[in-house]
């Protein structure tokens, strides 16, 4: 496209579009969602215990978390313990097949954590696996 100034030179548009902007605007989105990740992470925050045997989380499975409140999640949602064995039932098909870890607080005394492994048990959940951590700072492993 030409175009005629008022001097009588004729000149051309300019026909590149300037992406310094649009480099801008995708690089401020990119610190943006790298601030933003770890805060949208889920999960329950615990400290588990640390144990010198451990095995590697290897597949994704139900998770049943109880902190150090004694309060229980089921996925990250929090259930009542009365409710855990008919909710732990309608998750899994075949429940004698079904794998759940259960995190646990370190500081979750032991009866509270008997009440929600019978809770399991009574859901007819047969393969627990209590999620540790090794005695060194590592991932989160299963201790069988």
């Amino acid at each position: 496209m030409a175009f005629t100034a008022s001097n009588g030179s004729t000149r051309t548009s300019m026909s590149e579009i300037n992406i310094t902007p649009l480099v801008d605007v995708v690089l401020v989105l990119l610190v943006i969602f790298m601030l933003t990740a770890p805060v949208l992470q889920s999960g329950i925050q615990v400290n588990v215990p640390h144990t010198k045997t451990v095995k590697p989380i290897t597949q994704q499975h139900l998770v049943l978390t109880i902190n150090k409140d004694q309060e229980v999640f089921l996925e990250d949602k929090p259930v009542n313990i009365a409710d855990l064995p008919r909710l732990l039932a309608k998750a899994g098909t075949n429940p004698s097949q079904q794998i759940i870890y259960v995190e646990a607080d370190e500081r979750v005394p032991f009866g509270a954590f008997a009440t929600v492994m019978d809770a399991v048990k009574q859901a007819g959940i047969t393969h627990i696996s209590v999620v540790t951590q090794p005695l060194r700072n590592g991932p989160a492993t299963v201790q069988k």
